[in-house]
């Protein structure tokens, strides 16, 4: 629980598709994260993105096999980690044959 009582929920995550979190994996992480009730931020090196940001997320310069945190606080905090989890061990829906 954080400070004022919220949730709060962390977890670490690989990246694995080829080509790493760039414009297009960004994009879908963005509306996920839009679509859920908690607040989500994914962590790399120090560096924090805001999860609704496609920007943010870029700024992270994650590529395959870098590790990330994904965070969440609020309502549905650990389903919210969850499902961003799940997306991107999915590769984010990418087939590594794509270009």
């Amino acid at each position: 629980m954080s400070a004022d009582g919220e949730s709060l929920v962390e977890r670490r995550v690989q990246i694995v598709n080829r080509k790493g979190l760039h414009a297009r994996a960004s994009a879908k992480l963005a509306r996920l994260a839009m679509t859920l009730p908690a607040q989500v931020f994914v962590l790399r090196n120090g560096e924090t993105a805001n999860a609704h940001s496609i920007m943010d997320l870029l700024m992270l310069a994650a590529h395959q096999g870098s590790e990330v945190e994904v965070r969440a606080s609020g309502p549905d905090a650990a389903p919210s980690v969850d499902a961003v989890c799940a997306m991107i061990e999915d590769g984010f829906g990418e087939n590594d044959d794509d270009d």
